[in-house]
Formats: structure tokens, C-alpha cells, sequence
């Protein structure tokens, strides 16, 4: 999934657990519009032992038709990212597929049931009155059965056009005539009934609920189909997914995860099988995608015996097998679908010192991936992966560090993150007036910085732990050793003997 947005619109931390991840992004997803989608999918039918690759690149924009105008943002970094990688803004725009969510969807079905109409923008204002006006003055003179032609119409003006008139006039007849035009018929009230009860009417409450729904039906047809959904990175693609196609996504980070794993039962994150790889096969950390497929691709990896799986791309989409498209979303999906199928046979070679038999089907790969299925890979945060299946593990960062300041006032987070930023990467959270808490995700980064910082004259820098640093342990402590104190001032004083004369 391709977003108008650079970091998602949030900054992730190590100190997220999955619930404040989750509802960081739920804000993003909701402020921000899907552009673009791939889609990939493989045809083994021809031959079994090949993988025959469609890859799909989808441009897609909020649907207009009858529902709530739709806002969205737009961050200048994404666009001039895009931009940089040749994203067509004019597709997006102008040709970009609706959608719709099932709230959206009954807001329309309201709409038409109740026979009203609201045009959403200016320039559909403008057709509209135009095309008002040029039946009008055709109308008063026209003999029943007469018909004219309205021009210059877009896809959506097409419908709504056609909906307004029939709405206004009853005594006209409306048919999309292809080429973005409409025939208008005069004809008597009783003809109009008739038309409107037959199955030739294209202004059918049915098919405009489809024609708004545009990129949804496909996504119930992926749902409905139950196959494994495989992803690159896709906690927020699946967010998007949920938001966009489905319902708006809900508070609670449980019922977002029962939801997902009820529309997709069977996901796979490659993100997660490549760094499970990174330290059980040595395979190199990189940054990308593509740079991940290119080193699977290479001669070092490449099993001998069984080679890699045939994967070939279909006649109809050669021009990725001509070009490479980094980032274009059809290609992402080509990329991500190849990279499983590849880091699964590698995982399959080297699980077992016994041959491999060739050409291994897909239901040996997917039980090779089994560990990892439902796993979603979560960027810089208290836990590695998501769980969609059962409860998320638990976190296993390295030691906590505290930073006691001395003698150097006035420090904020900010400030203490610019200074250990040039030796490594840490989150950094105030703790107290004169504390910082560290996290980072590499010991190496934790030894680094105890030793570095060993002597500092104003930063002593030490291992969390709970009972010495935590504020409310420290208050705790604090209130219980004032209530100790009073009480033993109270036996002291009352327990004095008393003078009697």
C-alpha cells in the first residue's frame, strides 16, 4: 500500500507497547488517503513446477459518490518521495478506483432510499446546471420519444447526472451511452415507471452501490478466498485495509487484532522471516525491499540443490520483468511475493542435512514459515512482532540505562538525545527533574555508552532498576518513611509515663 505520508505521521518509540503503537497510527490512517495498492498473485495450474506471477498496480481514491466529502492530508516529504520514484499524480486524481468502508457504504444506501442527492464539489455543481439547463430548454419543446445528447461528462458525472435529472424531470429517461456520455429520452410518466422497474436500468440502486464501492468488492473477494495474505513491513497496511475497505478502525487494539485475523486468517510478513534469518543463516541486514530481493537473488545465497523455485512474470506484466519500478506498489507486491517464496526455500535447504527433494511444492514452504505465520513485524517498539493469532510476546529489550544529570541545568530530551545521537541511537523519556531514562534495541549501543561515559563530569550513566530509579517506587518510599516516622513519634509521645502529684 502506497500513502500520502512520510513516518506514518507519528514517531515510533522503543518505549511503544502495541497498544500506544496502535493508537499513534490509528490517528495517521485516519487523517491520511491510500494512493496506490499492488496486488500479486502466482498460477501454478499450467505447471506446477512455475510460478507464473500477475502483479496489479492499483491507483485508488476516496469515493465521492453520495457520502460524506472525504479529507485527507497530504505531507510535502511523501509527495516529493513519490514524486522522485514517478508516481503518476494524474492517475491518482482523475482515475483513481473508489472505495468505501461498510459505515460509508450505509450512508449511501440511506441516500438513495431516501431519493435525495448532494453534489460534493464545485465543478459537479457546474455540470449539474449545466446539464439542468440544456434539458430544460430542450424539454418544453421536445416530443415524447425525442432524445438528446449531454457531452463533456466524467465517470462520476455520468451517474450523478442521470440520478438528479430523474429526480427533478418525470418526464425524462436517462442511459449512459459510453465515451462519458448520456442519451436523455422524453417519455410519459407511465413509460418511466415501466423503465425504472426493468433490469435495464443502469441507474439500479444495486449497481451504483457497486460502482461506489469500486476497489472494496475486490477486497471481499480476497477475504472470501481465505489465501495466505503476505506483506512487507504490513502493520499499516493492514491498518489501511481495516479503515478504508472495512469499518473505521476501532479503539481497542484487541478487537483490531480479532477483526484482521477474521478477514485474513493466514498472514505472512516477510519483514518478520528476514530478520528471523539475520541471525540463524548470517543473512545481511538491509534497509529495503528491493535490497532484500537482490541479495537473495545473488550467486552467494543461491541453493544448488534444489535451485530457487521458476518464477516468471506473466506476458501482461513484462514491463517489471523489463524495469525495475522501486516503490511503485504493483512492483513492491512482486518483489514481496518473490522474496517469500525464496527466503522459504532457503530455510527449507538448510533445515535439514538430508537432500531436498526438487521442486518442492508450496505447502512445504508454508509449513517452513509456520513460526512465523500471524507474526507482524513492529518497527522500534517494546515487542518484535505482533501476534494476530494469540497474545503478543513479551519484551526483551537490552538494560534500561538512567542518566543522572549534575551541575548541567536546564536539560530537556531533545537535548539529551543530540548528545548521545553522534555515538549511537538511543529513545530517550524524562524520568525525573535531573533523570533521563535510555532504551535502545542493540546491547552493543548499551556497552558502548557505559563505558564512554564511565567518567563524564556531568552525565553518570547506570542501569535502570526499578526499585533504586522508578519516581513512584521513590515516592512510595518517601510517604511510607514520613507515616513511619509520625508513628513512631506518636508511640514515643504516648507512651510517656505521666506526673501525678
Amino acid at each position: 500500500v502506497r500513502s500520502l505520508f512520510p513516518n506514518s505521521g507519528f514517531v515510533p518509540s522503543l518505549f511503544d507497547s502495541p497498544v500506544e503503537r496502535y493508537l499513534k497510527a490509528r490517528q495517521s490512517v485516519q487523517r491520511f488517503t491510500v494512493t496506490q495498492l499492488g496486488k500479486c498473485c502466482s498460477d501454478t495450474e499450467s505447471d506446477p513446477l512455475k510460478y507464473v506471477v500477475h502483479s496489479y498496480n492499483f491507483f485508488l481514491f476516496p469515493s465521492t459518490l453520495g457520502v460524506g466529502d472525504v479529507e485527507f492530508t497530504l505531507s510535502a516529504s511523501s509527495i516529493q518521495f513519490l514524486s522522485h520514484y514517478g508516481f503518476d499524480y494524474n492517475k491518482f486524481l482523475k482515475d483513481g478506483i473508489p472505495y468505501m468502508n461498510e459505515v460509508q457504504e450505509k450512508n449511501l444506501r440511506q441516500h438513495l432510499l431516501a431519493g435525495c442527492w448532494k453534489f460534493r464539489s464545485g465543478v459537479d455543481k457546474d455540470v449539474l446546471k449545466k446539464a439542468i439547463d440544456e434539458v430544460t430548454c430542450w424539454i418544453a419543446a421536445a416530443e415524447e420519444e425525442e432524445t438528446m445528447i449531454l457531452q463533456d461528462l466524467n465517470d462520476y458525472n455520468v451517474l450523478e447526472v442521470q440520478l438528479v435529472l430523474r429526480q427533478a424531470l418525470q418526464n425524462v429517461w436517462t442511459e449512459p451511452l459510453g465515451n462519458k456520455k448520456v442519451m436523455v429520452k422524453k417519455v410519459s410518466p407511465q413509460q418511466r415507471q415501466l423503465l425504472e422497474n426493468s433490469s435495464y436500468d443502469h441507474c439500479r440502486k444495486e449497481l451504483i452501490i457497486l460502482s461506489a464501492r469500486g476497489f472494496t468488492n475486490l477486497f471481499h473477494i480476497l477475504v472470501k478466498a481465505k489465501k495466505p495474505l503476505v506483506g512487507h513491513n504490513m502493520l499499516m497496511d493492514l491498518m489501511h485495509f481495516h479503515e478504508k475497505f472495512y469499518k473505521p478502525l476501532p479503539e481497542s487494539y484487541e478487537e483490531f487484532k480479532r477483526n484482521i485475523h477474521n478477514l485474513f486468517p493466514v498472514l505472512i510478513d516477510t519483514k518478520t522471516v528476514i530478520k528471523s534469518m539475520h541471525k540463524s543463516h548470517l543473512f545481511p541486514r538491509v534497509p529495503s525491499l528491493l535490497e532484500v530481493y537482490t541479495i537473495l537473488c545473488s550467486s552467494s545465497l543461491s541453493p544448488k540443490d534444489p535451485p530457487w523455485p521458476v518464477i516468471a512474470l506473466a506476458s501482461d506484466c513484462s514491463r517489471y520483468a523489463e524495469k525495475k519500478s522501486p516503490h511503485e506498489a504493483g512492483y513492491d507486491a512482486f518483489l514481496c511475493g518473490s522474496v517469500l517464496l525464496m527466503s522459504a526455500h532457503l530455510l527449507l535447504c538448510r533445515s535439514t542435512n538430508d537432500a531436498v527433494e526438487a521442486d518442492p511444492s508450496f505447502s512445504q514452504y508454508l509449513t517452513m514459515l509456520s513460526e512465523h505465520v500471524n507474526k507482524v513485524n513492529f518497527i522500534r517498539g517494546g515487542v518484535s512482532s505482533i501476534n494476530f493469532s494469540g497474545e503478543d510476546a513479551p519484551c526483551h529489550h537490552p538494560p534500561i540505562l538512567v542518566v543522572h544529570v549534575r551541575g548541567w541545568p536546564g536539560l530537556n530530551e531533545r537535548q539529551i538525545y543530540q548528545e548521545f545521537k553522534g555515538l549511537c541511537r538511543f529513545d530517550v523519556r524524562q524520568l525525573s527533574k535531573n533523570q533521563f531514562i535510555l532504551l535502545s534495541n542493540t546491547y552493543n549501543h548499551v556497552r558502548l555508552v557505559l563505558r564512554d561515559y564511565k567518567h563524564h563530569p556531568h552525565l553518570q550513566v547506570s542501569v535502570y532498576h526499578h526499585w533504586r530509579h522508578s519516581p513512584f517506587v521513590n515516592c512510595l518510599l518517601q510517604v511510607s518513611g514520613v507515616v513511619a516516622l509520625w508513628s513512631l513519634l506518636a508511640f514515643v509521645l504516648g507512651g510517656a509515663p505521666s506526673c501525678s502529684c
